[in-house]
């Protein structure tokens, strides 16, 4: 019995070697595994900090850029200001322009009488205007002297009409 307790202990240690060598294979080819992922997060590191770097300058243009539209809307706003003030300034233009026709119109109203015997009395002086300068004309023309200057001729002058044409 003996005998099978030495091939039962050698046959332990045929296995235990079998499984010694088998891990030391399997942490062999894990470590070329971790050494790969060890280059492989270096790398990871090397981009975050470039990522960092690029998100740092953008966040600080982006902020820049905040700035600078707020300044410019600050502008925008004091622009808006004042087309809203010209656009109550044409209000009020508009509003004086009404009140001055509606005054103008009541005063024409009101005048009616008065502008129409202004008017009558200014075609009666247009007509006593064109009939002077047509009596001078006419006036003119009757005497006419000789070319040599011998004699005046004297020409009958018509009569006068009065009445309006």
């Amino acid at each position: 019995m003996e005998v099978i307790l030495y091939i039962a202990a050698i046959i332990a240690a045929i296995g235990f070697l079998i499984l010694c060598v088998s891990v030391g294979m399997t942490l062999f080819s894990l470590k070329s595994i971790l050494s790969s992922l060890s280059g492989t997060l270096s790398g990871i590191e090397g981009q975050m900090e470039g990522v960092t770097r690029e998100t740092t300058s953008l966040l600080s243009k982006t902020n820049s850029l905040a700035e600078d539209i707020q300044h410019k809307s600050e502008q925008l706003n004091s622009v808006v200001q004042a087309v809203k003030g010209i656009g109550d300034s044409v209000n009020g233009l508009n509003n004086s322009v009404q009140q001055i026709t509606s005054s103008v119109s009541k005063s024409v109203e009101q005048n009616e009488e008065k502008i129409a015997q202004v008017v009558q009395w200014s075609n009666v002086a247009m007509g006593i205007a064109d009939k002077w300068k047509k009596r001078k004309i006419i006036e003119q023309e009757t005497v006419s002297e000789d070319v040599y200057g011998f004699e005046t001729v004297q020409v009958e002058k018509p009569k006068r009409k009065w009445g309006r044409k």
